[in-house]
Parts: C-alpha cells; sequence; structure tokens
C-alpha cells in the first residue's frame, strides 16, 4: 500500500524538526525549510537552494506542498478590494477578499469549503459542506495574496466561507503558524476569529488564551428570532452563547465583537435595540453592524441608512459600543460565498 504524503506546510517548526531527525537530518535543516515555506513562501520544493538535492528529493517522495492556484480576481472599482476565488488540489474552490485600510491590509480568509450551519443570509452555506480546509490551505490564502499585491498582509480575519471553530483543530494549528516569528510572524492581536456560536468551542478556545479577537454572528436579539435567522440556535441558546462570550473574555481579557446584520423590518426596531442593550450590557464587547448583502436566494433586504443609523444612535445612548461596517467590494460578488457559487453553477 502506497504510503500517504504528508503535508508539509502544515507541519509547525517541532514536527519539521522530529521528521528531519528521522531522516538522519540535523536539526537546524528544519529551520532552514520552515523559512523557505513561510518566509520565503516558495511553490515548490526545488527553490530551496541551500538543500541538498538529496533531500529535496526526498521532501518530493514522503510529502506535498500546499500552493492554491489563482482561478479569478474581482477587483472594486468602488474601493479596490480584492475578492479571490483560488482552485484547490482536489478540485474544489474558495474564495478570500483583500481589503485595503489606511492602518494596513487585511485578508478575510475562508476555513471551509461550504458551510453546514445554514445561517439565512448567507450564500456560503446554500451547498452545505464539502470539507474543512487544512492549516496549509487557510494560511496559503494569505501568502498567495500577499505575492500578487506585492505587500505585506498586517490584518487577518477568518471570516470568510466555512464555520471556523467546526474545523477546531486545523484552526488551531493555522494560527500557530501564522504568529510563528519564524514565518509572517502576524501578531495574534491582529487577527479576528467569527463563530455562529458554537459555546463548546468558544469555550475551548478562551482556555487556550490567546490573545486573538472573537467575534460572534449574533445577529439578533432574542432566542426567538435568532432561531428564524440561524439554524445553530436550537443546539445553543442565545443566553448560553452571550455566557460563553463573557468567558471568553475573563479568559483572555480580550473585547469580544458581536456582528449584527440588519435586516429589515427582521431585526432593526426599536424593540430589537432594548432587547439587545438587555443581553449584553455590562459586558466588555463591541457591535458591528452590517447591512446585510441581498443575495438572490433569500428575500432579505437591508435597512435604508437612516434606519442603520437610527439604530446605531440608539445602542450607544444605551451605552453600547457600536460601529457600522464600511460595506467593501459590493460590485464584487463581496459577500461570502457568492463568487464562488457562481463559479460552481457555471463549471
Amino acid at each position: 500500500m502506497q504510503q500517504e504524503k504528508m503535508d508539509i506546510k502544515s507541519m509547525n517548526l517541532a514536527e519539521l524538526k522530529a521528521y528531519m531527525e528521522g531522516l538522519g537530518e540535523k536539526g537546524f535543516r528544519a529551520k532552514q525549510i520552515y523559512e523557505w515555506l513561510h518566509k520565503k513562501q516558495v511553490s515548490s520544493f526545488e527553490e530551496m537552494s541551500n538543500i541538498s538535492k538529496s533531500l529535496i528529493e526526498k521532501l518530493k517522495e514522503d510529502c506535498y506542498l500546499v500552493d492554491l492556484k489563482k482561478e479569478a480576481v474581482q477587483v472594486s472599482k468602488i474601493d479596490g478590494t480584492r475578492k479571490y476565488l483560488f482552485l484547490l488540489s482536489d478540485g474544489n474552490v474558495i474564495e478570500s477578499v483583500l481589503m485595503k485600510y489606511k492602518h494596513g491590509n487585511s485578508v478575510c480568509i475562508s476555513s471551509q469549503v461550504g458551510c453546514r450551519m445554514g445561517c439565512r443570509f448567507c450564500a456560503s452555506t446554500l451547498d452545505g459542506l464539502v470539507r474543512g480546509l487544512t492549516p496549509s490551505e487557510m494560511i496559503d490564502q494569505i501568502y498567495q495574496i500577499g505575492k500578487d499585491v506585492g505587500e505585506r498582509i498586517s490584518n487577518v480575519v477568518v471570516m470568510g466561507t466555512g464555520e471556523p471553530m467546526d474545523n477546531f483543530d486545523n484552526l488551531l494549528k493555522f494560527i500557530e503558524l501564522l504568529t510563528d516569528e519564524n514565518g509572517l510572524n502576524i501578531s495574534q492581536r491582529n487577527l479576528t476569529v467569527s463563530t455562529c456560536g458554537i459555546v463548546p468551542k468558544i469555550r475551548e478556545l478562551a482556555e487556550h488564551k490567546l490573545q486573538i479577537t472573537l467575534a460572534l454572528s449574533l445577529h439578533a436579539s432574542t432566542q426567538e428570532k435568532r432561531l428564524e435567522l440561524m439554524p445553530v440556535a436550537n443546539k445553543y441558546e442565545i443566553h448560553e452563547v452571550i455566557e460563553a462570550c463573557r468567558y471568553y473574555f475573563e479568559q483572555t481579557k480580550r473585547r469580544v465583537s458581536f456582528e449584527y446584520s440588519l435586516v429589515a423590518g427582521v431585526n432593526d426596531t426599536k424593540e430589537d435595540v432594548e432587547q439587545l442593550t438587555r443581553l449584553i450590557r455590562g459586558m466588555n464587547c463591541h457591535v458591528n453592524l452590517i447591512p446585510v448583502n441581498p443575495i438572490k436566494e433569500r428575500t432579505y433586504v437591508q435597512p435604508d441608512m437612516e434606519a442603520i443609523h437610527n439604530f446605531k444612535d440608539k445602542l450607544e445612548k444605551n451605552g453600547i459600543n457600536v460601529t457600522v461596517r464600511r460595506e467593501m467590494g459590493r460590485d464584487i460578488d463581496g459577500a461570502c460565498g457568492q463568487l464562488r457559487r457562481k463559479y460552481a453553477q457555471r463549471s
């Protein structure tokens, strides 16, 4: 039986060192190879110029090197946002987004091919979950975009297609690789991970005491409304989710972000403001209001700007820290899952 090849780009430095020693190589080879993979971001073993030919042959025999193929790029004429469609080695496609801000370049990556969470306003979930991404497939989205624009990526959000907590072990490994000083060395504080609210995993993440920002897709002020929008609410009641977020803050001292997609006539009323205030009052948190992205498979529409700003002002009067998310890339299928879905329907 043929031995399955190893995913070398998903190995941390300790694993790479153990692999080298198992081959009878000196330990320092691991650091050299790791830097080729994560600092210089080579796309083939042959590019590792200070590694012997025999070791390169052994690497090719034992390992494969994840190198995502750029299938399509859409560039917004409005704000320069770039939406990428990457082809994986198994024929699946994923999408990532580069957003340029004054404070630096931010990349939003996918953590799964598809999603099984079923949130009603999201295009990512319409065809269900195919599989989780490996740590290397997650990190290579950032590497490929950095190479494409020739600029440093300073912020990362795991908020594209997929539920990161549904791919938990790979997510932790990805964070380790991303923030390692021997690689891209992005500060944990510049990383945000979004979840629809898988309570046990939020608590488990809290216990790792990382310095990343947790963003909860809340989108509703009551359990009843959350049930309408998010099937995950059948399993985890809204107060249980908020308690897990409080626990995350207690363990990490990192302010929690609540994502709240405003849907006209569904969750944007005066009552919603009061209920939301009661739900999160006293927490060190921040509410990010998102005018919902219309997708053709659903009937949801966003409120007008006056209604959005009214909602924001009322929350502020109640002492809640709140912003309205700047819309990026609306002219290029900016919402999660839209470009991938178009591609799948075409092919």
